[in-house]
């Protein structure tokens, strides 16, 4: 695969379990940024770190994320634990590392400015005028 090399890649990571749209507006605010490459957390890994399965499995939400224009390509994350990008850094090269203030922890960010990249945390501003969302929240008003 070969990466353009003029514009900014930026790397996000995440479960987007229950895709909804404050990871659209996420999404777009990285893409405000570069061109946008997730790492999606496997099933395994979603099981490992909020102890209960996917709603969606991990082709899925694969699909669904890269049918989104602000992203560019999607990986399923091949490590594990809160840090299951890490390998694809090395196939990325990205510029910059966007997270949201919930996905943020020191040790993230001591790993990823490690390596020479750009760590971002996103406003997490709702699009327009629409609700704040959260995949906690709403699995929360579902009852699962």
């Amino acid at each position: 695969m070969s990466l353009e090399a003029n514009t900014l890649r930026v790397m996000v990571s995440g479960c987007f379990d229950v895709l909804h749209s404050g990871h659209i507006a996420f999404l777009e605010e990285a893409a405000s940024y570069g061109d946008v490459y997730v790492s999606l957390g496997s099933d395994s890994t979603v099981m490992q770190l909020k102890h209960r399965a996917t709603l969606y499995n991990e082709r899925e939400r694969k699909y669904m994320l890269e049918a989104l224009r602000c992203v560019k390509k999607v990986y399923i994350g091949p490590g594990s634990g809160k840090l299951d990008f890490a390998p694809l850094l090395d196939v990325i090269k990205p510029d910059i590392f966007f997270v949201n203030s919930d996905g943020s922890d020191d040790e993230k960010r001591a790993f990823i400015e490690s390596r020479g990249i750009r760590y971002v945390v996103s406003s997490r501003v709702p699009h327009g005028n629409l609700p704040a969302r959260s995949t906690t929240a709403i699995r929360r008003q579902l009852g699962t």
